[in-house]
């Protein structure tokens, strides 16, 4: 039969065996918790990694525009110094500037602008297949004639249609 004492022994066994499996249980549980958070920091160290590259490359690149900055920065300061430069000969060539504005309507200079003008309207307008020097000189006008000694002549551009020879100095029609 059974007395109060062993009553008592198997209900502590029972309650101990109780106890036990609800250890097991909650170490379980904590292993697969442990497991876990191990799998979330080996991740979180993953993505730390890549941040610190992606920050790291992020300040290279910063630093290569700072240094692009300073260099167009100098290049300002140098503009700014050659600006100053050119106002300050601007500034004194302004009185001949004013004496060369006011002789621009000179009858003088009227005249010679004309007489430019025809010249160069007469140069234009010869005929596409006249040569230099191909009329007799008793026919040449005056401004196709050789300078004087010891004057220069002044350089023309070449008419339509003909080109300068690269050695000679001679004209010759040009290949259309």
């Amino acid at each position: 039969m059974l007395n109060a004492v062993w009553v008592a022994v198997i209900v502590a066994a029972a309650f101990w065996v109780v106890g036990v499996c609800a250890a097991v249980y909650v170490m379980a549980k904590a292993a697969r918790l442990m497991s876990q958070a191990t799998g979330a920091v080996t991740t979180l160290r993953e993505s730390q990694e890549a941040l610190i590259e992606r920050a790291s490359t992020t300040i290279d690149r910063a630093n290569e525009q700072l240094v692009k900055t300073d260099a167009i920065t100098a290049s300002m300061d140098e503009v700014t110094a050659n600006m100053a430069e050119l106002t300050g000969r601007m500034t004194a060539l302004a009185p001949l500037a004013r004496v060369i504005a006011g002789s621009a309507g000179s009858p003088a200079a009227k005249v010679a602008a004309l007489a430019y003008g025809v010249n160069r309207a007469l140069w234009m307008r010869r005929p596409a297949g006249a040569q230099r020097g191909s009329r007799p000189a008793a026919v040449r006008p005056a401004a196709a004639r050789p300078p004087a000694p010891g004057m220069k002549a002044l350089p023309r551009p070449a008419a339509p249609g003909w080109r300068r020879a690269a050695l000679g100095g001679q004209r010759d029609e040009a290949a259309s």
